[in-house]
């Protein structure tokens, strides 16, 4: 296929997922044209090695020898850095941030929201934090820079340089999520045998702002389910809230047709849901995030 074509990536994309599909997320990751091989031993290495080279080899699939690096401890991959302490914010990346001057018009504030929203993960609360800077990017608002802007852009900025290492999951089990609800968003945690792996959150669309706290509290556990499905599908996991009623969510005989539909999605996951007071959520989450900040 000829380069320039819009659908080549695309194209090329599923080429190489068929024909590294046999070691598909055992341990290979693809993207495009790179080919990541992960191992938990130089023996095992080895062997992994020499299976994906007589793989490309039998398919008459090419790589360049001088773009290649073999036995690393520690790679680049998609603006991430990835060794077995867990996963970091690309640094090059960091210098660009800290260098990021406040932005003057729409367009200025996407690119700005679109390179922090793709470390959103290393972030906690990132919507509820960006939410004044959101607003700025709609077309039928006026463009007014204030002090809530300029502090919610330094914040960002600041989190970004200073983002925690993401541990990776070691094993398929004892996995925990905590889940809150707001009036403003969802938010939640994934962690794994104590370790944070990542953190997400939205704000509310403008119909979830009718829900009632029963209904928001159950969709920021359906918004951790989904939003991490590679991890929690087909594995124990244990999720905490901290709305007690949500623990007898199964048992209870009256529900709308939106709980029943949640309630659905849910039981397809191996999971339980526990209470967990706020206070000590918050506390268990500090302990954490300075536990395993830089």
């Amino acid at each position: 296929m000829p380069f320039g074509l819009t659908n080549a990536p695309a194209v090329f994309m599923d080429l190489m997922n068929r024909v590294c599909k046999p070691y598909l997320d055992k341990f290979v990751i693809v993207f495009i044209d790179d080919i990541l091989i992960y191992s938990k031993n130089q023996e095992e290495h080895a062997e992994h090695l020499r299976l994906v080279l007589e793989l490309l080899k039998n398919e008459q699939l090419y790589a360049k020898f001088s773009k290649c690096d073999f036995w690393i401890r520690e790679v680049q991959f998609l603006r991430h850095v990835v060794n077995e302490k867990g996963i970091h914010v690309d640094p090059t990346n960091i210098e660009a941030i800290k260098n990021w001057e406040a932005p003057k018009i729409p367009t200025e504030v996407r690119q700005f929201l679109g390179l922090a929203g793709y470390y959103r993960r290393f972030i906690e609360g990132f919507s509820k934090i960006a939410q004044s800077l959101t607003s700025l990017t709609h077309k039928d608002k006026k463009f007014d820079w204030g002090e809530k802007q300029e502090a919610a852009f330094n914040l960002l900025k600041q989190k970004l340089c200073t983002a925690p290492i993401l541990s990776l999951p070691e094993g398929c089990d004892d996995f925990v999520v905590y889940c809150d609800a707001s009036k403003q968003g969802l938010g939640c945690v994934l962690m794994h045998r104590e370790k944070v792996i990542a953190y997400a959150s939205r704000k509310l669309k403008v119909h979830e702002k009718n829900y009632t706290t029963h209904d928001l509290e159950l969709g920021s556990v359906v918004f951790a389910l989904k939003i991490w499905r590679h991890y929690l599908y087909g594995t124990k996991c244990t999720i905490f809230t901290d709305h007690k009623s949500l623990q007898h969510i199964f048992d209870q005989k009256e529900l709308s047709m939106r709980q029943r539909r949640w309630v659905e999605l849910i039981g397809d996951y191996d999971c339980a849901i526990k209470y967990h007071p706020c206070k000590a959520n918050a506390l268990i989450l500090i302990r954490l995030k300075l536990r395993y900040y830089h």
